[in-house]
């Protein structure tokens, strides 16, 4: 009696095991579409382009686009796991662009300021050198 418990246990054993790895081949081939970092990306270029990346940092955001273009080419092919690693890369990519952007235009705000003040500066110099 005791030989066939054991037979029993075992065999639940594998059954079980069996189970649970269909179970996990099913988890692996159902993994669903990574719609949040789709979405992040999306919203992240859409930032960038509000913040003139085009203009002040145009390859970023060209390979942002290009990146979110190939993540949804893998979703397409059921390749969730590198559809999601792209379009993670898309949004930082997008996310460098903005900062990028941000940069430039703080430097040229920057160098404005920069000539301003050089000819308030002239000319208080040369009011302070006429008689009154």
């Amino acid at each position: 009696m005791y030989a066939n418990s054991r037979k029993r246990q075992g065999s639940r054993l594998r059954v079980a095991t069996g189970l649970a790895g269909a179970l996990i081949i099913t988890a692996c081939a159902s993994t669903p579409a990574p719609t949040a970092q789709l979405q992040a990306a999306q919203q992240a270029i859409a930032t960038a382009e509000r913040t003139d990346a085009s203009r002040h940092a145009a390859a970023e955001l060209g390979t942002a686009q290009a990146r979110l273009a190939s993540a949804n080419t893998a979703v397409q092919a059921q390749e969730m796991e590198t559809a999601a690693r792209l379009a993670d890369e898309s949004r930082v990519e997008a996310e460098l662009a903005s900062a990028k952007s941000a940069s430039v235009k703080a430097r040229m705000v920057n160098d404005e300021m920069k000539r301003s003040t050089g000819t308030l500066i002239d000319e208080m110099q040369r009011n302070a050198g006429e008689p009154k």
